[in-house]
């Protein structure tokens, strides 16, 4: 049986200093937004927004959870603002790739995989809306058709590092998650997959692991490392 692959995007397929593009994702946010909310109050929201999906029980969708702590501490209805957040990512966003150190390796990886015939899944932490990861996916020069699923705040009912993001995917797709394999770099995130029973493939590059956590894992490496590996599979 041919293997399901799940990539993750940021730091993995699409290489970044994290501190960097959350610095620049913010101030351009904020700029845009400033004369409809304080900036400060703006960036506090969106954290606080952010934990809540990341906490998400699956009650409700990730947008859904999101935007009920944005409307609650910002005194604001969200739909009123939706036209500017938006534009923000149709173009202000896209800046934020000054962050970003894209590589081809990243576009060789997935077509060559795409050859061999397995199926693929954009594993990105569902915390952004389809414009922002689709821009993203953009800057990691991909296509969006390389991908049989692309997991976004509007679909997802949870987050990584809870398991349950990873099992609504292989049910959403009735996958085996021992046929299944999660690349990503970062420790607590991505590897939390195999949990499952799927496999763990660490990329370096760009490596996280915050809580200094045991590196447990089927393979670990670069991404020319791991291009390299693909070519051995069946």
């Amino acid at each position: 049986m041919k293997k399901t692959y799940f990539f993750d995007l940021d730091g993995t397929l699409l290489p970044m200093d994290q501190d960097q593009f959350v610095h620049s994702y913010f101030s351009r946010l904020a700029k845009k937004m400033a004369g409809k909310i304080d900036p400060k109050q703006l960036v506090e929201t969106i954290w606080k927004g952010t934990a809540a999906m990341v906490g998400n029980d699956g009650r409700s969708t990730n947008e859904q959870v999101f935007w009920q702590i944005f409307d609650v501490l910002t005194g604001l209805h969200h739909e009123t603002l939706e036209e500017e957040f938006l534009d923000y990512y149709r173009n202000e966003f896209n800046e934020a790739i000054e962050a970003c150190a894209p590589t081809p390796l990243a576009n060789k990886i997935v077509k060559r995989m795409k050859e061999k015939g397995y199926t693929l899944v954009l594993a990105t932490n569902p915390i952004f809306p389809r414009i922002a990861t689709e821009n993203r996916i953009r800057w990691a020069g991909l296509d969006l058709n390389d991908f049989d699923w692309i997991t976004t705040f509007e679909v997802c009912r949870y987050c990584k590092p809870n398991p349950k993001y990873y099992e609504e995917i292989l049910q959403r797709l009735n996958l085996d998650p021992k046929q299944c394999v999660m690349i990503g770099n970062d420790v607590k995130e991505d590897m939390t997959a195999r949990l499952l029973g799927m496999e763990g493939w660490l990329i370096t590059d760009c490596l996280l692991n915050t809580e200094n956590r045991p590196v447990e894992c089927e393979f670990e490496g670069t991404l020319a490392e791991l291009q390299a590996k693909i070519e051995t599979l069946e």
